[in-house]
């Protein structure tokens, strides 16, 4: 039995994501990282109640297999580019160092459509530079998720969201699948099914291939990875 390390569990898809992994037979232990306590009871989950930058107070709880970074926020809620920096390629990128260094042998990043370090759009500039440092960091396998839009049960309001779910809803059927908006628990369903495969490397997942985790498809895949064990 494993230990699962997150980071990110209040947010859309990381909060998804807890679930899975507290439900999953793979883990007898899940550490979540959270600025405030979660309310989940699980007697598998170990909630470490820090913020990121002191995150090194903590790094002898820091001792899992798989390690999930659900970490990320938008320029217009970080509100300064330099916010935005931190928590979405400081924060990953030394939480990918300290779980590393504690012997961690997998990391899964949620990343996004578009990352590329040459990018002029700073948003996708970032996230590219995030993933480089990542692998940089030499995992044995680390899975780089690239959602597209992403469709769930936020507890914030997002306007320009809303106009894409419209547009999506009346054109969805002309626009690409790489390019849909995709629902937040495929990307989290793709995390646990990524890890169960214990594939050594560095592998990108873009979103059309993240549309294919639907409730079916997934539970069909956790179920043969149980029968090869």
């Amino acid at each position: 039995m494993k230990t699962a390390l997150l980071a990110g569990a209040t947010g859309l898809i990381g909060s998804q994501l807890l679930s899975l992994l507290l439900e999953s037979d793979r883990y007898e232990k899940v550490i979540a990282i959270s600025r405030r306590s979660l309310k989940t009871a699980d007697p598998k989950l170990h909630n470490i109640v820090s913020g990121l930058d002191t995150l090194p107070n903590f790094t002898d709880k820091l001792l899992a297999d798989d390690v999930y970074c659900c970490l990320g926020t938008t320029i217009r809620k970080a509100k300064t580019k330099g916010a935005f920096r931190q928590i979405d390629f400081e924060y990953p990128v030394l939480l990918a160092s300290l779980s590393k260094a504690q012997g961690a042998k997998q990391f899964l990043l949620v990343s996004s459509l578009g990352a590329d370090k040459s990018s002029f759009a700073f948003y996708n500039r970032i996230k590219g530079e995030t993933e480089e440092a990542i692998v940089a960091v030499g995992f044995e396998s680390c899975h780089i998720f690239r959602p597209s839009l992403l469709q769930g049960p936020r507890k914030e309001h997002r306007a320009g969201e809303d106009a894409a779910k419209w547009f999506f809803a009346i054109f969805g059927f002309l626009v690409p699948i790489k390019y849909k908006a995709i629902e937040s628990i495929k990307v989290a369903r793709a995390m646990l099914a990524c890890a169960a495969l214990e594939q050594k490397g560095n592998f990108i997942h873009d979103s059309g291939e993240l549309q294919t985790y639907t409730a079916d498809t997934y539970d069909l895949m956790i179920s043969l990875m149980k029968v090869d064990r």
